[in-house]
């Protein structure tokens, strides 16, 4: 693939630093929703910013009966929707000449033959020397045939072979309780050493989320301020304006417990709180992660109730039309007890965090969508400007947005001009689309070449998945002994339940407004 000049100095970075390596990338599930609105529009755009690896093929498999000239339709098709940028002829036709097809159920091995023949059939017409990526875009229960399938078939080289490589991503939800993940786990251990599995949480590609470590350790202001001593509380937020929509089915096995804070939440939570790293390799931010997760405290099944708001959406409106409350949804069990709203307040018991809060929340059919992280850090003495405890000044705040405006803001205090004394906070602005240019790189980008480029980082490892379900099976456990027939309820347009507000304004704090 030919390289092509780019004017984005973020795609430069990129091209410099991570050295994607040659290779093949099978994705299973290559017709799927994820493949059409996010992996192959991805793809596309890596190679119009000419960072994709000279040699490189794309191969879909999946059960939909189509041909090479099928699937170029449908991804010129997806790219023309859903890409960041326009579909620029002269790269499309180079682009496509490397996209392929193999038809094949997963669970038929003649089918991976099949698959491996037209490997070793495009490879070699490629320059690929036998480098793969196999991307699991598949439901859990398909995982073990699939990867037991390509081992037969001779598809996964040993990590001990330096000759070429194997990597296999596989997509959230890593399971559905702490049992579940671990049997995916073990399942994945038995075909792929630790160091070839890729556990994908497309949060984690974020430029925001990605800026977490670059801001606290680049910029000498922060990190002296960045712990118990300084800080007052800290709050997550993910709020999401949509209901369940179509995935009526598969939310009312997760819930918002499940689908955003085990994985999503308590990632940029690591983050947020992590110690400094020694270096940028991944084992190193890893094991830090870990610490972290390692650190935050269990809620024992009796603080569920003072520490847990759990609630459901109820009828609304939503951009002016009346929307249906989450027990009305279709495909929803209408006395169902899931959860479309979560919010938590947990404590990291170490020395940098102990007795800082950390407020947790996340919800469906909120006001908007948006999520941040925002430091508040503790009040001013009482003295010269905040002598009088019924007008307090107002905390500074640093606030990294994550969607969909990224960048950060900080709030201080300022005097508003004029012969009088008056202190009036303001905010201090910084956004990626003003600063760069709104075509910053999209998470998948990111994400699918740090694979190519064997950086694990931005990845979960086994122990943080399973000590993250740990952490939430704690919560899990409590609310099915507690045999509750119903949930708090919210209107749908609104910031959650009043329960979730008495939380946190039970320590004398609010919830931001985002």
């Amino acid at each position: 693939m030919n390289p092509i000049e780019t004017d984005n100095p973020l795609m430069d970075g990129l091209a410099t630093s991570l050295q994607p390596q040659p290779c093949s990338l099978v994705i299973f599930g290559g017709a799927g929703d994820l493949t059409r609105r996010k992996l192959l529009a991805a793809l596309y755009n890596l190679a119009l910013d000419g960072v994709l690896p000279a040699q490189f093929c794309v191969v879909g498999f999946a059960r939909t009966q189509l041909d090479d000239e099928n699937y170029r339709n449908l991804a010129r098709e997806s790219v023309e929707k859903y890409s960041r940028r326009p579909i620029e002829e002269p790269s499309w036709s180079d682009f496509e000449s490397r996209i392929h097809w193999v038809t094949g159920p997963f669970d038929e091995p003649e089918c991976y033959t099949a698959l491996r023949e037209r490997l070793e059939e495009l490879e070699p017409r490629f320059g690929i020397p036998g480098n793969r990526i196999f991307y699991l875009s598949i439901a859990p229960s398909l995982i073990e045939i699939s990867l037991e399938n390509l081992r037969d078939a001779g598809l996964v080289s040993p990590p001990s072979d330096r000759s070429r490589f194997t990597r296999v991503i596989v997509e959230k939800p890593i399971g559905h309780d702490l049992d579940s993940a671990r049997e995916i786990n073990r399942t994945l251990s038995r075909v792929c050493d630790e160091s070839q599995i890729y556990r994908i949480d497309h949060y984690l590609g974020k430029e925001t989320v990605q800026n977490m470590m670059v801001m606290r350790f680049a910029n000498a202001i922060f990190e002296p301020l960045w712990n118990q001593k300084y800080v007052d509380h800290v709050q997550i937020t993910v709020a999401e304006a949509e209901g369940v929509g179509t995935r009526g089915n598969y939310y009312e096995e997760a819930g918002a417990l499940r689908d955003m804070v085990q994985n999503h939440i308590l990632q940029l939570l690591c983050l947020t709180a992590m110690e400094p790293p020694s270096s940028l390799a991944d084992e190193v931010v890893r094991n830090h992660k870990q610490e972290v997760l390692d650190c935050l405290r269990p809620i024992a099944a009796a603080d569920v109730d003072q520490c847990v708001v759990r609630a459901q959406y109820g009828s609304g409106f939503h951009l002016g039309e009346e929307v249906p409350g989450y027990r009305r949804e279709d495909k929803v069990d209408p006395d169902s007890t899931t959860d479309s709203y979560v919010a938590i307040k947990c404590f990291i018991d170490n020395w940098r965090w102990a007795g800082v809060p950390f407020y947790l929340r996340t919800g469906k059919r909120l006001p908007k969508r948006a999520s941040e992280i925002a430091v508040t850090f503790k009040d001013v003495p009482h003295v010269l400007f905040n002598v009088d405890p019924a007008v307090p000044l107002e905390p500074n705040v640093l606030v990294l947005r994550i969607q969909p405006d990224e960048g950060l803001s900080l709030r201080i205090a300022s005097k508003l001009p004029g012969s009088r004394v008056q202190i009036y906070p303001v905010k201090m602005d910084f956004s990626y689309g003003s600063t760069f240019g709104d075509q910053h790189p999209e998470a998948y980008e990111r994400l699918l070449l740090d694979v190519m480029a064997g950086d694990a980082t931005l990845f979960m490892r086994r122990d943080g998945v399973e000590t993250s379900w740990a952490w939430v099976m704690n919560i899990l456990d409590a609310w099915n002994e507690s045999g509750a027939r119903w949930l708090p309820e919210y209107r749908a347009g609104t910031w959650g339940p009043v329960e979730a507000d008495r939380l946190i304004e039970s320590d004398g704090r609010k919830w931001r407004t985002l």
